[in-house]
């Protein structure tokens, strides 16, 4: 019995199967032309090259965070406010009760409140 050699077995010997393997390069390059129509969907979807975009200007980006801060700020200072109205509200309608230890400390805090 003979013992073939490493160069047999490291040459490819063209065969039938040639067809086979263009088949399956058809189907491997098809298979990535959809992976790119996909991606390049997705990054149409993300506005990436907006995105890029306003990077590229720093000032505009600065002048946008400083809009969105402004805004961020007004909106916690009338929610806090809104919030503090509606519960200086409850606070005298139980004054209104006159619950012993609650009803005297809330007295006291609405004459602060109503100090000019």
């Amino acid at each position: 019995m003979a013992v073939p050699n490493e160069e047999d077995k490291l040459t490819v010997k063209p065969s039938a199967n040639k067809e086979s393997s263009d088949l399956v390069n058809e189907q491997e390059l098809a298979g990535l032309r959809h992976q790119v129509v996909l991606l390049a969907e997705t990054l149409e979807k993300m506005r990436l090259a907006e995105y890029i975009g306003y990077l590229n200007r720093p000032g505009r980006m600065l002048w946008f965070n400083f809009l969105v801060g402004l805004i961020r700020g007004l909106g916690t200072a009338l929610g806090a406010g809104l919030l503090a109205g509606f519960a200086y509200f409850l606070l005298k309608r139980i004054v209104v009760l006159n619950l012993p230890v609650i009803g005297g400390f809330i007295a006291e805090l609405s004459k602060y409140v109503n100090q000019p």
